[in-house]
């Protein structure tokens, strides 16, 4: 892919990664290893803002919760007995319905945008994890202009209240630690993308076209495995 060749910054690569590290706490309840990784980050505690808080936040979280706790969590947040405390999809958000106008919408992006549902994934595409992992690779293969779009259609209307509900939700613990992360996170990408959007010269594709070069995201990308 042409768009593969292309020089990533390291602030870049770092939203890149953030997105994929939430799309793997949010997609399931994170393994050993990422517990492992998690536990063991080394954190510049001597910086005051929001993001250092919470990386330290999670950071002892990892440290104390076992994997059997974190299976129970997990399961009480998100799956349940017919349904989780949180319904972490982008429609419900939206709309107060599953299923609804955003995920046919967003279908349609993400097949101009080159990306395939596997056939064995059963969430809908608008599950946040899923959301998380389009964002992850749009920064490391698509244009800044495109990244906006998409996180303006399909992510920056509601994920703020998603990550307070995750927080204030009853079984919540390693998760609200997980919430605190991604609100700060979010925070800092709804104000960088506000600057861009203002920056974006006017005769710049914008949010109505997201249909990418052929070169771009040419390959099919997994969604929620």
């Amino acid at each position: 892919m042409t768009e593969s060749v292309r020089q990533v910054s390291e602030n870049d690569q770092l939203r890149a990664d953030i997105y994929q590290l939430l799309a793997a706490l949010l997609r399931r309840q994170p393994s050993p290893e990422l517990l492992q990784f998690l536990a063991n980050l080394e954190i510049d505690a001597n910086e005051d803002n929001e993001m250092t808080k919470a990386w330290l936040s999670l950071q002892l979280a990892a440290q104390q919760f076992s994997d059997e706790q974190l299976e129970d969590e997990y399961f009480a947040l998100f799956l349940g007995v017919g349904s989780g405390e949180i319904l972490p999809y982008g429609s419900w958000f939206m709309t107060g319905s599953l299923m609804d106008k955003p995920l046919a919408l967003l279908r349609q992006d993400l097949m101009q945008l080159g990306f395939e549902r596997e056939d064995n994934v059963k969430e809908p595409e608008d599950h946040v994890a899923a959301l998380c992992e389009v964002m992850g690779t749009l920064i490391l293969e698509a244009p800044s202009y495109r990244q906006l779009a998409f996180y303006q259609r399909h992510i920056g209307s509601w994920i703020g209240r998603f990550c307070d509900n995750l927080a204030k939700a009853p079984s919540a613990a390693f998760y609200a630690t997980v919430a605190q992360l991604a609100k700060a996170f979010f925070e800092m990408e709804a104000s960088a993308f506000e600057q861009l959007s203002l920056d974006i010269p006017v005769n710049c594709p914008g949010s109505a076209d997201l249909q990418p070069a052929t070169s771009d995201l040419a390959k099919p990308v997994e969604l929620m495995n």
